[in-house]
């Protein structure tokens, strides 16, 4: 099969979205399939190249912020690259500038496109500094903005069923399937030998508490104000917060902590290089995630994946990962005194950490990548197979002709 990808975020490794796409994309070529991904250049100007089986062609683009990269004039760059590749099916990651571009060519082609949304309005206003009267109006014109695109697509997935029941409460008119962003279980997995001074001493952690761990952009909307509230809580427990990443509210939060004299409590290690993660994660104690606008999180399933205990907020798709009180713990969003409750009810339950750190091994099985990558080929297969399609017109039943499963 041919796969072609558009994606906003492609090199973004420090990105959920982009992270997905370059693991799904390297592990289809891995399969023997042939893939290309059409993304905005890093460093501004088209390039192409091959990393890991994939066909990587970039297209100009000018970075203005947030993820966002303004493509314009690509139309022939776009144009070429489809007729040179000859995709069996393309499949889009947002609903941005570039796989606006792609989804018009590609219909010119007559190809079939399918998308995945990974978009929550909260995470573009929180960081847009939005205020919360205007945005529930903010919001639906930003949903409006994103099935522009994808209702006219053939079908979508998203990685979880909170995420499906998401996007079903919206007005998107294509079928909509669950699966798994998924994870690299010969990655990431436990590592009980390991000897975690050596990790805890490189990116400074502390040797005599228990480090609590997250990894992941460090942004506004990801709810990390709430665990530095937290730590000032918890002056009596032997326990340090390590806020893994970077992103535009790094600084600020950092400058948070030194003026409240946290600095041994909430410690920022800074952007991890890939080879290093899983041994870090290994190397402490459990996982927390303090962010209300999951539609799955991959950082959470990669410390489920060796064998960590995990603190999640109480909140869209994460409690389809943890069972409370079996694998961890979950805190109500957006409430300190919730977060620094559960740490000390997970600190009081030492003895059982090992047996949660199985209990999450277990439940990150399912999740294998290669698991995601079968399903992901199934999906496509069946799209394409897919003989008969009625689209419905303005006020016409929604009547669609899918493939079992």
């Amino acid at each position: 099969m041919r796969i072609l990808f558009c994606g906003q975020t492609y090199y973004r490794r420090d990105n959920g979205q982009g992270v997905f796409m370059i693991r799904l994309a390297e592990g289809l070529a891995a399969a023997g399939h042939d893939v290309m991904a059409l993304v905005p250049s890093e460093k501004g100007l088209p390039n192409r190249e091959v990393v890991a089986g994939v066909i990587v062609q970039s297209v100009s683009a000018l970075h203005i912020g947030h993820n966002l990269n303004i493509t314009a004039f690509s139309d022939s760059l776009v144009e070429s690259a489809i007729s040179e590749f000859r995709p069996d099916i393309v499949h889009l990651q947002d609903h941005l500038f570039l796989s606006r571009t792609v989804l018009r060519l590609a219909r010119k082609h007559h190809l079939r496109v399918v998308g995945t949304n990974h978009f929550l309005p909260n995470n573009w206003s929180n960081n847009l500094y939005i205020p919360r009267s205007v945005q529930g109006v903010v919001h639906r014109a930003m949903w409006h903005n994103m099935l522009e695109v994808f209702n006219q697509l053939d079908a979508a997935t998203t990685p979880t069923e909170t995420a499906v029941s998401i996007l079903r409460k919206q007005d998107i008119r294509i079928p909509v399937k669950a699966i798994s962003c998924g994870v690299n279980q010969e990655e990431f997995y436990p590592r009980p030998n390991l000897d975690s001074t050596s990790m805890r001493s490189h990116y400074q952690l502390s040797f005599d508490r228990a480090v609590l761990l997250y990894v992941g952009r460090v942004d506004r909307e990801k709810g990390l104000d709430d665990l530095v509230d937290a730590a000032e809580l918890l002056a009596d427990e032997p326990v340090q917060f390590a806020i893994v990443g970077k992103g535009m509210y790094r600084e600020m939060l950092m400058e948070q902590v030194h003026n409240r004299g946290l600095g041994a409590r909430v410690v920022f290690p800074g952007y991890v290089p890939s080879e290093d993660l899983p041994l870090l994660i290994n190397s402490c104690d459990a996982f927390i995630m303090p962010s209300a606008q999951e539609l799955q999180s991959i950082a959470t399933l990669e410390a489920m994946s060796c064998a960590r205990p995990v603190l999640l907020a109480n909140a869209r798709a994460l409690p389809e990962l943890v069972e409370h009180g079996v694998n961890g713990y979950l805190f109500n969003p957006f409430n300190p005194a919730s977060i620094a409750g559960t740490v000390q009810l997970f600190m009081s339950k030492r003895s059982r950490w090992p047996e949660m750190g199985q209990a999450s091994l277990e439940k990150s099985r399912p999740h294998h990548l290669s698991n995601t990558i079968q399903r992901y080929v199934e999906w496509y297969e069946g799209v394409l197979g897919r003989s008969l399609y009625a689209r419905p017109r303005q006020g016409d039943a929604r009547i669609y002709f899918t493939p079992a499963g």
